[in-house]
C-alpha cells in the first residue's frame, strides 16, 4: 500500500467519513449475494432445472435436487453437484458447458452469459438459502387467462384517504390507501438538500454544482414547491437528461460496440454501433413518444419518412435488431436462428417483459407461450437481414454483411495526427493475411440495422431447437398469451412482418407494453419497480406490490401523456411520496422492512457512469460536449488482438467505448452491465473491489491530483482551501468539524512527507491530493438519499 493509501485509510476520523466506505460490510455483501442469487440464478433454476431436479420432479433426474441448498451440496449419483468458491471443480458448471459428458439442460445449453452468472455465483460462495421461491411469486397455476400481466389494462379509481391532507397527486392516494391499510403512516418530506441532488442525478446523473444548490435553497424558501417544479422543468429540458435516460434503454437494448467472445475467443468490433447510443440519446431529449420509438427500432426502414433526415434516424434506430452479441459461425448450424434468438429476446424482455426465447425447444415451462409462438415470431425476424456489417473480416465469427448507408450524415475524416490501429488477420496457415478493404467508399456513412429480405417466408419448427431437424412450417404471427381483440398473424405475406409485429406491440390496448415501459421509468426513480423483475412480468415474475397504481399509471402515459416519458417522469418526480426522507423511525423500516409500501424513499448507490461523471464534475474536468463518435469507429477489427483500445476521456461516460468483455476500467467495478442479454435492473453491490477503485485507481489518484492543483492558490488559507474542496465534491457547505478534521489531515501528511520530498510546494500538493482522495472515496460521495 502507498503513502497515501495509508493517509486515506487514516481520513475515516473526518465526520461524515464512514469506513464501511473502505471495507465492505458483511451484511451487504450478504445482502448483495442474496440479491444475485435471486435476480441471476434462481430464476435460471426455475427455468431450466427444477422440472427435473426438485421436490417436485416427476422423476428426478440423476437422483440430483437443486431446490435447496443442502441437496445441492449433497449431489445425486455423480457426487456433489458444486464446490463452493470453486467452479472451475463443480460438475454443476462441466453439466451447463456440456463437458464430460455431462449435459443440462439435455435440449440445449444456456447462454454464455447465464453460464457465467452461475460460474460467479459458485465463486462467491453459492449464497441463497432456496427454502422456498422468492417473493412475491405468481402461482404456476396461473394462465392466460388468469394471470394479470396478460389481461387488459384497467382504469382504476383513485382510491380514498384518511389523511386527505398529505397526497400532491392522485398517485400519493394509491400509495397512501396501502399504507394506511396497514397501519402506518408515511416518513416526513426529504431537506431540500437532499431533493436537489436526487433530483439532479435521477433526471440527468450529474451532480449540481455548490451555486446551483444555494440557488435552489434560496428558490425553495420563497416558492415551495413552485421551485421545485421549475428545477424538473429545467432538468428535463436539459441536453443531459437524454444521457442519463438514454443510458437505461441502453442497458435494455444490450448496447455494445463489438461481439463479445464468440466461443472460439474472438471479439469483433461494431465500429458503427455508436450511432444507435446517439439515436437513442436524441430520441430521449426530443421525448420521442414511446410507441414511435418502439416502432422505429423494430421496423423503422419499414415505416414512412418526411425527409432523408428522419429515414436515416429511423434505418439506424433498427440497430436495435443487429447489435446483440453473436457465437461463432463456425460449425454452428444454428447461427442463422441464434441471430433469431437474440432478437425474439430483445423484443420479448425488453418490451414485453416476457421470455419468449425459452420457447425455442419446447413449450415454454411455466408461462402460456407455445413454440408455435416462438416460431410465429421467428418467421419475421428470419425474413429480416440483420447487417451487423464486415465482422471484422473474420468469416469464423460471422459472416459479412452489408450496412445501412445514410444520406444526411457527414462524412468522417481523420483528424490530424491520426495513426491507424492495424491489426492482423490470421490466417489458417498462423500467417497474416492482407486488411481487406471496404466495399463502401471511404468515409461513406455508415450504420448497423435491419432490412426486409427479398423474400419472406414463414419458419419451420426447429425440433428441440435443432436447425436441422424441421417440423410444420408456421404462419408469421405474434403472440397467443396476450388478451387483445384481432388476429395474431402477419397478414401482408410480401413482407416480413416486422412492421405490424411493431403495431400490434405498440396498440393503446396491449396489456403488456406500457406496463413494462412505465415500471422501468418507476424503478429508476424510486429504486425498485412495482414489479420487482422488470423483464419478467410472466407467471414466475413477481406480482406488483401496487396493481391498481401500475394500471393507473399505464393509462395515463397512453392516453393522457400521449405515451411521453418526460410527461409521466414529471409527474412521478411531483409526488410527495418521490419527495420523501430515506430516513426513518426504526419502528417503520421494521413494519417495512423491504419498502413494499414505498412509505419513506430508499438510498441508493448510484451506477457506474454517475460515479465516473460525478469524480469528473468534483475535479472540474468534465467535458459536457458529446465526442464526435466513437473510438473504434474507424476500426474494423478484433478487440482481442489490439490490444487496450480505451483512450483518456473528459466526456461524460455514456459515450465511453463499450466494448463486450473488454469494459472501461474506470466503470467495470461498479456493476456495468456485460451487454450479453437485456439488462433491465442493474446490481448495486457493495464490494472490496469497489472500495479498492478509490484507493488504487490511477483514474482516482490522477483526478485528486488535479483536483489539489486547482485547489492551492497563492496565499490560499488551509481553511480556505478545505471549504472549497467539501463543496466542490459534496455541493455543500462543510459541516461541524469537517474543516479543522480535514486541515489536521493534510497537515499530518505533510510532516509524514518532509523526508521524502524537499519542495515544500509539491509537498503541500501531494498532502492535498490525499485529502481530496479520501473525500472522494466517502460513502456520502457514492450514495444519494
Amino acid at each position: 500500500m502507498s503513502f497515501s493509501n495509508y493517509l486515506m485509510l487514516t481520513a475515516c476520523g473526518i465526520a461524515g467519513f464512514v469506513p464501511a466506505s473502505l471495507v465492505a460490510d458483511d451484511k451487504e455483501k450478504e445482502k448483495a449475494a442474496l440479491a444475485f442469487f435471486e435476480t441471476k440464478i434462481r430464476p435460471a433454476l426455475v427455468k431450466h432445472c427444477y422440472e427435473c431436479h426438485s421436490e417436485d420432479s416427476k422423476k428426478l433426474g440423476g437422483k440430483l435436487r437443486l431446490d435447496t441448498k443442502e441437496m445441492t451440496l449433497k449431489g445425486g449419483e455423480s457426487g456433489p453437484a458444486l464446490v463452493a468458491g470453486k467452479p472451475e471443480e463443480s460438475l454443476l458448471i462441466h453439466a451447463l458447458k456440456w463437458e464430460d459428458n455431462l449435459e443440462m439442460p439435455p435440449d440445449e445449453p444456456l447462454s454464455p452469459a447465464v453460464i457465467a452468472d452461475f460460474e460467479k455465483w459458485i465463486a462467491t460462495g453459492a449464497a441463497g438459502p432456496r427454502t422456498g421461491p422468492p417473493v412475491p411469486v405468481a402461482p404456476p397455476v396461473e394462465t392466460k387467462t388468469t394471470h394479470w400481466s396478460f389481461q387488459p389494462v384497467e382504469n382504476p379509481p383513485v382510491p380514498a384517504v384518511k389523511n386527505a391532507a398529505w397526497p400532491k397527486s392522485d398517485v400519493d392516494r394509491f400509495l397512501l390507501a396501502e399504507i394506511e391499510k396497514n397501519g402506518l403512516k408515511p416518513t416526513g418530506d426529504a431537506p431540500a438538500e437532499t431533493l436537489v441532488l436526487r433530483l439532479s442525478f435521477d433526471l440527468t446523473g450529474l451532480a449540481p454544482s455548490y451555486d446551483r444548490v444555494q440557488s435552489f435553497l434560496a428558490d425553495h424558501r420563497e416558492r415551495g414547491d413552485d421551485a421545485v417544479a421549475a428545477l424538473v422543468d429545467e432538468l428535463l429540458a436539459s441536453p443531459h437528461f437524454g444521457e442519463r435516460w438514454g443510458r437505461h434503454w441502453l442497458d435494455v437494448a444490450r448496447y455494445g460496440e463489438s461481439n463479445g467472445n464468440d466461443g472460439l475467443g474472438r471479439n469483433p468490433t461494431y465500429p458503427h454501433a455508436w450511432r444507435y447510443r446517439d439515436y437513442v440519446i436524441a430520441a430521449c431529449n426530443e421525448d420521442r413518444p414511446f410507441d414511435v420509438f418502439v416502432r422505429e427500432q423494430i421496423a423503422g426502414d419499414l415505416m414512412a419518412a418526411a425527409d432523408d433526415v428522419q429515414r436515416d434516424r429511423q434505418l439506424v434506430a433498427t440497430g436495435f435488431l443487429a447489435l446483440g452479441a453473436k457465437p461463432a459461425k463456425a460449425m454452428n448450424e444454428n447461427f442463422e436462428m441464434d441471430v433469431v434468438d437474440d432478437q425474439i429476446a430483445v423484443v420479448g424482455s425488453g418490451i414485453l417483459g416476457l421470455s419468449v426465447a425459452c420457447a425455442r425447444c419446447h413449450d415454454h415451462k411455466h408461462d402460456p407461450i407455445p413454440t408455435r409462438d416462438y416460431y410465429a415470431l421467428a418467421g419475421i425476424f428470419k425474413s429480416t437481414e440483420t447487417m451487423w456489417g464486415m465482422a471484422a473480416y473474420e468469416g469464423l465469427t460471422a459472416p459479412s454483411t452489408d450496412l445501412h448507408v445514410l444520406k444526411t450524415a457527414p462524412k468522417w475524416s481523420p483528424p490530424a495526427g491520426f495513426v491507424e490501429t492495424v491489426v492482423p488477420i490470421q490466417s489458417d496457415t498462423g500467417k497474416p493475411k492482407p486488411i481487406p478493404k471496404s466495399k463502401w467508399p471511404e468515409g461513406t456513412p455508415l450504420a448497423m440495422g435491419a432490412r426486409d429480405r427479398p423474400a419472406p417466408e414463414d419458419a419451420r419448427l426447429n425440433l428441440k431447437g435443432e436447425s436441422t431437424k424441421l417440423g410444420d412450417r408456421v404462419p408469421r404471427g405474434f403472440l397467443s398469451a396476450c388478451v387483445m381483440p384481432g388476429e395474431k398473424v402477419v397478414e401482408k405475406k410480401s413482407d416480413s412482418g416486422r412492421l405490424e409485429l411493431a403495431e400490434w406491440i405498440t396498440r393503446s390496448d396491449h396489456p403488456l407494453t406500457a406496463r413494462v415501459y412505465v415500471n422501468r421509468l418507476w424503478q429508476h426513480l424510486f429504486g425498485e419497480g412495482l414489479v420487482a423483475t422488470p423483464d419478467d412480468f410472466g407467471i414466475y415474475g413477481a406480482k406488483p406490490t401496487h396493481p391498481e397504481l401500475l394500471d393507473f399509471l399505464a393509462t395515463r402515459f397512453v392516453k393522457v401523456h400521449g405515451w411521453s416519458t418526460k410527461a409521466l417522469i414529471r409527474e412521478l418526480v411531483l409526488t410527495r411520496a418521490y419527495r420523501l426522507d430515506s430516513a426513518a423511525d426504526p419502528e417503520l423500516t421494521e413494519a417495512d422492512p423491504d419498502n413494499r409500501l414505498l412509505t419513506r424513499h430508499l438510498r441508493r448507490r448510484l451506477d457506474a457512469e454517475a460515479i465516473r461523471d460525478r469524480l469528473l464534475t468534483a475535479t472540474g474536468e468534465l467535458d459536457l460536449t458529446p465526442p464526435d463518435g466513437s473510438v473504434i469507429r474507424h476500426r474494423d477489427i478484433m478487440v482481442q488482438l489490439a490490444g487496450n483500445l480505451h483512450e483518456p476521456s473528459k466526456h461524460r461516460s455514456v459515450y465511453l467505448c463499450y466494448l463486450r468483455n473488454s469494459p472501461p476500467a474506470e466503470l467495470a467495478p461498479f456493476d456495468l452491465p456485460d451487454a450479453l442479454a437485456v439488462m433491465g435492473k442493474r446490481e448495486a453491490s457493495a464490494s472490496p473491489a469497489q472500495s479498492l477503485f478509490f484507493l488504487n485507481s490511477p483514474f482516482v489518484v490522477e483526478q485528486s491530483r488535479l483536483l489539489a492543483r486547482k485547489l492551492i492558490t497563492p496565499g490560499r488559507s488551509d481553511e480556505a482551501i478545505a471549504t472549497d474542496a467539501i463543496r466542490r465534491i459534496f455541493a455543500r457547505d462543510a459541516l461541524d468539524g469537517e474543516i479543522a478534521r480535514t486541515v489536521s489531515l493534510v497537515r499530518d501528511a505533510d510532516a509524514q512527507l518532509a523526508d521524502r520530498q524537499p519542495d515544500a510546494k509539491l509537498r503541500r500538493e501531494w498532502a492535498w491530493a490525499t485529502a481530496c482522495q479520501a473525500l472522494l472515496a466517502t460513502n456520502e460521495f457514492r450514495y444519494v438519499d
